[in-house]
This record gives structure tokens, C-alpha cells and sequence, in this order.
């Protein structure tokens, strides 16, 4: 797995970019992502779609590269850590993430995250709510129209489509514009949309190699 990177400046902070699905904020020590989904494979399994649990332990394998890559101190979901519930999925992603007793665990719940107080105390979160503000930015799932702070946002999974004359390509994505950066899925098993889009915005699309700005 190669991990490339781009810079980007936004309200005089750097952010970086990774062509593996995440957000990094060195001066926050902060990863940042969005959309992990987790127990999807286990959610189809049980309502009987046989999908193996190998794209799930893809992405905790990304996971734990990134967290050795950047060193973080705080690991920022942006929602949608969930897909459905309490599951075998849970029971995995807790057993991976006591490998990092020392990570702060922030959530910013999505549409998925339906959290018993319960599973919260087994997800050990250190924050949980609907949005996060730090200095000039909120964190939150889906974009609110009527904020005016620049938003960190996810819940779209956002792509765009190369077109070339053998077949169109959809890869996904960050989007930034004016008052929003959009998070790229993290999770692998997602669909992209390609429409639902902030407009004007600049399109960082990513290979398993590279980042483009479009």
C-alpha cells in the first residue's frame, strides 16, 4: 500500500490529502475521516448476502498505515462509523482499535449511528455529538446551508468520472470549495455519487498512486 499526500491550505491551515481515504491536520495531530460503514459486510451476511469480511479488514488494515504513517494523537470521524447496530463488525473494529490505547476517539455522529449508551461505552469514545467545532472549522456529517463557518463534511461519498473513448473511470474523491471540504468514503464497499456535489469546487481525485487536481 503506497500512501501519497497533497497539502492543501484552507483558512490559513494545511490539511493533507491522501489517496487512501483520509484527512490529515498535523496541527491538531489530528486523522480525519469519514464514512467507515462498519459492519456492512456482517449487516448483508445476516440478511442473507454472503460478502466476506475481507473489504472491512482491508480498510483497518489502511487504518493502522495511516496511524503509523502520521502518528496522530486524535482519530476524527466525521459520521456514519456504523452501518447497522451492534454486530460482529463492532466486536472487530474494538478488538483493532485497543492496539492504540492512547488515540483520542471523536465522533460526529451520521444517519447511520444509532449508539446505545451501551455501545458507546464499548466504542470507548472520548467525544460524541452532532457536530465539532475547532477554531474556524465545524466538523459535520452532512453540510448545513445555513452555517457559516467553514464545514468539514462527509455522508455523500464523493466521486468523479474520467472519461476516455475505451470506458469512463469513477474514482473518488475530495471536493473543496468556498465554505466546505468533502471526505472521500473511507470505506471501500460504498457506491460514489458524482452528482450530489458542491458546486465550484475543486475535484482531488485519487489512484491507488497518485493525487490530481481537477
Amino acid at each position: 500500500m503506497k500512501i501519497a499526500t497533497k497539502n492543501i491550505n484552507i483558512q490559513n491551515e494545511v490539511f493533507t490529502l491522501t489517496n487512501q481515504r483520509a484527512l490529515f491536520w498535523k496541527k491538531e495531530k489530528a486523522l480525519i475521516l469519514s464514512d467507515l460503514h462498519i459492519g456492512k459486510t456482517a449487516h448483508f451476511r445476516k440478511n442473507g448476502i454472503a460478502l466476506s469480511d475481507q473489504v472491512f479488514e482491508n480498510d483497518l488494515q489502511r487504518l493502522s498505515v495511516l496511524i503509523e504513517y502520521f502518528k496522530p494523537e486524535k482519530f476524527l470521524v466525521v459520521g456514519d462509523l456504523l452501518h447497522a447496530g451492534d454486530n460482529s463488525g463492532v466486536d472487530k473494529f474494538c478488538e483493532w482499535k485497543n492496539q492504540f490505547p492512547n488515540l483520542e476517539f471523536h465522533l460526529i455522529e451520521g444517519n447511520h449511528d444509532r449508539i446505545s449508551k451501551k455501545l458507546e461505552a464499548k466504542l470507548c469514545l472520548n467525544f460524541r455529538d452532532e457536530f465539532l467545532e475547532i477554531d474556524e472549522f465545524i466538523f459535520v456529517h452532512d453540510f448545513q446551508k445555513k452555517n457559516e463557518k467553514f464545514q468539514i463534511t462527509g455522508h455523500i461519498h464523493p466521486g468523479f468520472v474520467i472519461n476516455s473513448s475505451v470506458k469512463n473511470i469513477k474514482l473518488p474523491c475530495f471536493v473543496v470549495s468556498e465554505n466546505q471540504l468533502l471526505l472521500p468514503a473511507f470505506s471501500e464497499f460504498t457506491g460514489l455519487d458524482t452528482k450530489n456535489l458542491p458546486k465550484k469546487g475543486r475535484f482531488y481525485v485519487f489512484t491507488d498512486a497518485e493525487i490530481y487536481e481537477i
